[in-house]
């Protein structure tokens, strides 16, 4: 399994090959050409990517998504609780939970109102089921791991690498090392999710902000 990193603004957006190739969440709005460079230094052919998984519909995650599924003729899955979201284009903010996520959920919020977001077609809609990825040539499955926003998915690959968008954040300006997430709309529901994901064995976590980093150095943060 090959697992490349494409920066699309403040956002990771991961390229998974093994049979065939997906792309998981879309990036900051006005920063598609970074994408593009990214493929294009990654040596891969935007037709190779089948799909666009979106982790979650907050303005980071979907800036970029209908030019990407444009670009590469992609399907893009979504959970069905964030649907609507990313058809309409009118992505929300979830609040603070601790006392820096909200001072910079503030300055946040302000910055995100001046973005415009491309409404994009939805392909495959995803409920609390487990959605397995062999159609895409990946071994591995979405999973639905809410509380950071209400459609919170993530990608598990059989390997143990888990694609966990913003259910954890490591690195400033957003934390100190590995740790959960600074923003959520349920904190207990972010924590239920982390057991669930640690109860099906996942071993590395890839962030959406920050660099990989193994499971382990989360555990003191969810209460098992």
């Amino acid at each position: 399994m090959d697992i490349q990193i494409i920066k699309v603004g403040i956002t990771n957006c991961y390229i998974i090959k093994h049979e065939g190739t997906i792309l998981i969440d879309g990036g900051v709005p006005g920063e598609f050409d970074k994408f593009l460079k990214g493929l294009k230094e990654s040596g891969i052919d935007p037709k190779e990517i089948k799909a666009l998984i979106i982790t979650h519909c907050h303005w980071d995650h979907i800036g970029c998504a209908k030019k990407i599924k444009d670009k590469t003729g992609a399907k893009v899955v979504v959970h069905k609780y964030e649907k609507d979201i990313l058809i309409k284009g009118e992505p929300v903010m979830p609040p603070g939970v601790t006392r820096w996520g909200k001072i910079l959920g503030f300055f946040i919020n302000k910055l995100s109102k001046k973005f415009s977001i491309e409404p994009c077609e939805v392909d495959i809609v995803i409920g609390e089921e487990d959605y397995p990825l062999e159609e895409f040539g990946i071994k591995g499955k979405i999973v639905f791991t809410p509380g950071h926003s209400p459609g919170s998915i993530s990608v598990v690959l059989n390997s143990g690498d888990a694609f966990v968008g913003d259910m954890a954040m490591n690195g400033l300006p957003l934390t100190i090392g590995p740790n959960l997430p600074i923003f959520a709309e349920d904190m207990s529901v972010v924590k239920n999710s982390w057991r669930k994901l640690i109860d099906m064995g996942v071993k590395k976590i890839h962030p959406a902000h920050g660099k990989p980093f193994l499971v382990k150095k989360l555990m003191n943060k969810v209460v098992l």
